[in-house]
């Protein structure tokens, strides 16, 4: 056991050694703040996708074509009314609706700006359900009458965020050329990309851009989820009959919204282990510092503990003495890098959401908090595990013989 006695004379003696114990909590708190921060970051992104695994997304099918760019960009592979059209009789299908995507150029004053335009069905907005069930924060949402209307992303209320004044209900703005009369804005999202984004009804499409009514970015579709994979299977079959294409050589895709989500995991997945990886290496090398502060601790006090031990301490207390200070060296090490982690998340967290990428939020918990501290605990027991065995057998007549 630990006593009063071993815990204050391992106190006296991180004190009176304070140089080489500041320089090992250093080697290893730089490591747990790297890990808090890593695991506090990868942490909050699982929260941000796991709020999508419950919501309106899980029974959605989405069918894209095959292109070399982001929908919009590429215009050589499209979907047709045709293909929209299957989508809907295919079995285990409830409800489709075709999406336009294309990239806009918005202009207010003199300024003019490139942003991503989508178009949807108002009266069956699947898209907003595909998205996270996003609602408006001002204004409403298109109606199928709404032609020369926008609803806009959520930056376009914020000055110099997208231009430098901002916008409100019933301002108009230029797209694509075109006087548009904003009726609403909707939630933040969460990123630059989608809280930048136009919105307007399909049947205005063709104004803004001519010839493009019918080819569709994407449909989405609403399906039986309990049967979700024999859906997707007759959904490819009714697409691939649609553009008479044969199986093998289709120019589209179909998945499910926990297919997308799997795939961006598993990205996910990768960088976060690598980076905690980094992160655990830089770990491993403090324990080694620490391992080594401790046997050259225990040989500049071999005399002391054959002193000790001459008037009756055990090899078990000497064990525990040397243990108890890379332990104690671990928790210092441990509380301030969390406490450093947090300043540091805490921080980023203000910038990022200021940058308008607010889904990138550090996840606090009390289980990241002790974890990191008792994990940085274990590592420097462990590391003076070795050292504390060795102190232990010393003999106290070669101990007092020492010089």
């Amino acid at each position: 056991m630990i006593g009063k006695e071993i815990i204050n004379y391992a106190l006296r003696n991180l004190k009176h050694r304070k140089a080489r114990s500041i320089l090992t909590i250093v080697s290893i708190f730089i490591g747990i703040t790297a890990i808090f921060v890593f695991v506090s970051f990868g942490w909050g992104l699982y929260d941000y996708v796991n709020k999508f695994t419950t919501g309106t997304s899980v029974d959605k099918i989405l069918i894209q074509p095959k292109g070399t760019g982001p929908p919009g960009l590429d215009t050589t592979f499209a979907l047709t009314e045709k293909d929209l059209e299957a989508v809907r009789k295919t079995s285990g299908v409830y409800e489709a609706s075709g999406v336009y995507s294309k990239a806009a150029e918005v202009q207010l004053d003199n300024t003019k700006k490139y942003v991503f335009l989508n178009a949807y069905d108002p009266d069956n907005p699947l898209i907003l359900e595909f998205f996270g069930d996003i609602g408006v924060s001002k204004g409403r949402l298109l109606r199928s009458s709404d032609s020369g209307n926008v609803v806009l992303g959520y930056n376009y209320q914020i000055k110099d965020k997208i231009f430098s004044k901002p916008l409100d209900i019933n301002d108009n703005l230029l797209v694509q050329g075109k006087k548009l009369k904003i009726i609403g804005f909707f939630e933040s999202v969460g990123n630059p990309q989608d809280d930048s984004a136009i919105y307007v009804a399909n049947d205005f499409i063709s104004e803004l851009y001519p010839g493009t009514s019918g080819n569709y970015s994407w449909i989405i579709a609403r399906a039986d989820i309990e049967n979700l994979d024999a859906t997707i299977e007759r959904v490819e079959n009714s697409v691939r009959k649609s553009r008479d294409l044969e199986k093998g050589n289709e120019d589209f895709f179909v998945a499910s919204f926990q297919d997308l989500l799997d795939q961006y995991l598993g990205a996910l997945n990768l960088i976060i282990g690598f980076v905690i990886l980094i992160a655990l290496v830089s770990v491993l090398v403090s324990a080694i510092n620490t391992a080594n502060s401790m046997i050259t601790s225990v040989i500049e006090r071999v005399r002391e503990i054959g002193i000790i031990k001459s008037i009756g301490a055990r090899n078990s207390e000497i064990f525990n003495l040397f243990l108890f200070e890379s332990g104690l060296i671990g928790f210092l090490a441990g509380t301030l890098g969390v406490i450093l982690g947090f300043i540091i998340t805490f921080a980023a967290k203000i910038v990022l959401t200021n940058l308008g990428w607010a889904f990138l939020s550090p996840h606090y918990s009390i289980s990241l908090f002790l974890g990191c501290i008792l994990f940085a605990t274990l590592t420097g027991a462990i590391s003076g595990a070795w050292p504390a065995w060795q102190a232990s057998k010393i003999k106290p007549v070669d101990a007092l013989r020492y010089e």
